[in-house]
């Protein structure tokens, strides 16, 4: 009587390429995939603690046409943002429980104040996730409010 082996030994000895899509999570390690409306997939950074929420996209030289952030919050709320120390200008995208886009604010420049003057940024309801793409990305991929986006939050 022959044993199988389990896939995940069998791609440990050969390193056999299926192997990368075998798993229950397709996307590169510790991302987020979030498709869109018009099928384009965001392998977005999970900001889900404090400390992460708080330096966000902080001191980043370069944000990819296919990456972003996605900020989670435990309750749904009119989430403040701001661009101090951040070197990208960016697309904010607020959303509610349902994952449907409720605010947008689109190519927010960067701030280079010192102080804590920068502007703030906020939706007019509550949100409960708020996605950060490159500048532009929002207007290109043709995402509006109302637009609904699918993810799975670890």
């Amino acid at each position: 009587m022959q044993r199988r082996r389990p896939l995940a030994l069998f791609c440990i000895l050969l390193s056999f390429p299926y192997c990368a899509l075998a798993g229950n999570n397709p996307s590169p390690s510790g991302l987020v995939p979030i498709t869109l409306p018009g099928g384009t997939i965001i392998q977005a950074e999970l900001a889900d603690t404090p400390l992460k929420r708080a330096e966000g996209l902080m001191y980043r030289e370069h944000l990819a046409d296919d990456r972003g952030m996605l900020f989670t919050f435990s309750q749904a709320q009119a989430w403040v943002f701001w661009m101090k120390n951040t070197k990208i200008p960016l697309d904010l995208i607020w959303m509610n429980e349902k994952k449907e886009i409720i605010h947008m604010e689109q190519r927010v420049p960067i701030c280079t104040r010192t102080d804590d003057s920068c502007p703030q940024y906020r939706p007019n309801e509550g949100a409960l996730y708020v996605l950060e793409l490159a500048a532009g990305r929002a207007e290109s991929l043709k995402l509006q409010r109302g637009s609904k986006l699918q993810f799975r939050v670890p």
